[in-house]
């Protein structure tokens, strides 16, 4: 994943711990192979550095080592759940090895085996079972504490955890996690993150592609398979790219873009961002997607970025597109082209109205990507239209509105409770998947994709 802080000065700070390392000041050998991390912070008040340091997963079977961040879990309480169900385990592991063995002493005097192949088979099931269940009791003891003040555990994020779906292993036991969780404990602000490898080889830490061996003292950024998993629930925001000019994000459904009316309706992505930066300028949004839309939004850091990319948003040169699945079968060939006027229906806000008189023209070219069959029960076997979406324009609401409308494509998007109708458990099927601009201070394009959850 990229890199949520900015590298320096934990670098530094980092090249600084290697020193450590290569010297014998601190327990650790190369012999360990182990990902080290260091994460530079401030308190909000004083604005004094605190320097935090993490190692990844155990040391030498153990989690606690004095001066260095604690896991996400109690150990006392991990202890207790692994010496509950180690015996246990560790009984079946023996049955199973001994019914192998009966077994090949039986082939070998050609007796029949499948009554011993039976039960092997259901003790090696009930085995897996029974790991799985300790597995999913030792994650319950993760605790991650987050940007916004809040606790949370894999139950609250981690999709299908409650129905016995698990994380991949060690997942929570990285540095990034680590340290951000006990920066977030103490009330600090997270300023800069950098995680090195220190061994002489490497066997479990793989990048994802399975290339390679992490190298001795090279720094990396967080994984994408574990760390991608809990620390955009920690941040509160999927940060997929950032600089010191601007960030790009995965914006979630049902999370505003920026601020609303009301005290229950602060919660944004805008105001998430301030937390995480707070040099950040007052107003980063320089466009907005819908609150029940998914996909990619560009936020600004800087003045100078903000009326750069405001300059293209404003001047129709930032190429997005968007895809939906509409709840039913759309029948067309080729690119279309869609311009229709609307306005805001002000005796039924926020909705958007056609009006030919006083509307503003939103322009949208849309093509059909691929047919679906709805599997949720209560729309089983309804045809679904994947739609790939490009707005020439930004107008409130357009591909909703263009979706919906009979001068449009006639068939609302899936999950629109303003102009369709949403089923229970039903999100809006509309993503922002693509995103190119010119950088503010690069001076080049960048573009940006997000696959559709959906």
């Amino acid at each position: 994943m990229f890199p949520p802080l900015p590298l320096e000065p934990a670098r530094t700070h980092a090249l600084a711990l290697m020193e450590e390392l290569d010297s014998g000041q601190t327990p650790f050998s190369p012999q360990d192979n182990l990902m080290f991390g260091v994460l530079v912070c401030r308190e909000p008040e004083s604005r004094r550095q605190v320097v935090l340091r993490a190692f990844s997963g155990q040391f030498r079977g153990g989690w606690l080592v004095e001066g260095w961040v604690p896991p996400l879990m109690d150990v006392a309480a991990y202890q207790q759940q692994v010496a509950r169900d180690d015996g246990e385990i560790q009984a079946m592991t023996a049955g199973i090895a001994g019914l192998e063995r009966e077994i090949a002493a039986a082939t070998a005097a050609g007796r029949d085996v499948a009554s011993l192949e039976a039960r092997l088979g259901q003790l090696r099931r009930r085995r897996r079972d029974r790991s799985h269940q300790s597995l999913a009791a030792i994650y319950g003891l993760y605790r991650f504490p987050c940007a916004d003040g809040s606790t949370r555990a894999f139950a609250e994020f981690y999709p299908g955890f409650q129905e016995g779906r698990l994380p991949p292993t060690g997942t929570g036991d990285c540095c990034a996690p680590k340290l951000l969780g006990e920066a977030f404990r103490l009330g600090l602000e997270p300023v800069s993150l950098a995680e090195f490898f220190y061994g002489d080889r490497s066997q479990s830490c793989r990048f994802q592609e399975g290339a390679e061996g992490r190298r001795h003292r090279e720094f990396y950024p967080p994984c994408d398979e574990k760390c991608g998993l809990v620390l955009p629930a920690m941040l509160g925001l999927e940060i997929l790219y950032r600089d010191d000019w601007v960030v790009v994000v995965n914006k979630p459904a049902g999370l505003l873009s920026v601020p609303g009316r009301g005290p229950e309706n602060q919660d944004c992505v805008v105001a998430r961002l301030k937390r995480l930066f707070p040099q950040c300028i007052g107003q980063p949004s320089v466009h907005r997607l819908d609150q029940d839309t998914s996909g990619l939004l560009v936020l600004a850091l800087t003045q100078d970025a903000h009326r750069h990319l405001s300059r293209q948003f404003m001047e129709g040169s930032v190429y997005k597109e968007y895809e939906a699945l509409l709840r039913g079968r759309v029948v067309a060939s080729g690119w279309q082209h869609l311009e229709l006027p609307f306005r805001l229906d002000t005796d039924n806000r926020p909705r958007q109205i056609y009006d030919p008189l006083e509307g503003k023209v939103g322009v949208t070219d849309w093509r059909i990507l691929s047919y679906h069959r709805c599997s949720q029960q209560v729309c089983r076997d309804r045809v679904l239209t994947r739609i790939l979406f490009v707005p020439r324009t930004g107008r409130t609401h357009q591909l909703r509105l263009h979706a919906m409308h009979q001068r449009g494509i006639g068939i609302p998007i899936q999950g629109d409770r303003l102009y369709g109708r949403r089923l229970e458990g039903e999100r809006l099927m509309l993503h922002a998947t693509r995103l190119r601009f010119i950088h503010p201070e690069k001076n080049e394009p960048v573009e940006f994709i997000s696959p559709a959850p959906f």
